[in-house]
């Protein structure tokens, strides 16, 4: 029986090694998960926001497919060709 990705994440959850790695890559996670979303929300292709913002599709695909860090300069830009306002925010560790 073949197994979803979040029954199988949840088994490796287990695991306190790949937990602290999971942990550790989460805001990462969530910069490239927030960016599909609101591309997908503005009605953009990666090669829309391409042309609205100057930065070449390849690059967009890097950072949507988590191969490059974005500068916060970067993020601006994405997020002014999408017409959003880019909110940047720090809240309290659950520890």
């Amino acid at each position: 029986m073949m197994r979803n990705f979040q029954e199988t994440l949840s088994e490796q959850l287990n695991d306190a090694d790949f937990k602290k790695e999971y942990d550790r890559l989460q805001p990462e996670f969530a910069i490239i998960q927030a960016m599909l979303d609101a591309r997908k929300a503005s009605g953009l292709t990666q090669k829309d926001l391409a042309k609205r913002t100057g930065i070449a599709q390849a690059d967009i695909s890097k950072l949507e497919n988590g191969n490059a860090n974005p500068s916060l300069r970067t993020l601006q830009r994405l997020a002014d060709g999408m017409g959003m306002k880019l909110k940047l925010e720090f809240v309290p560790a659950n520890r």
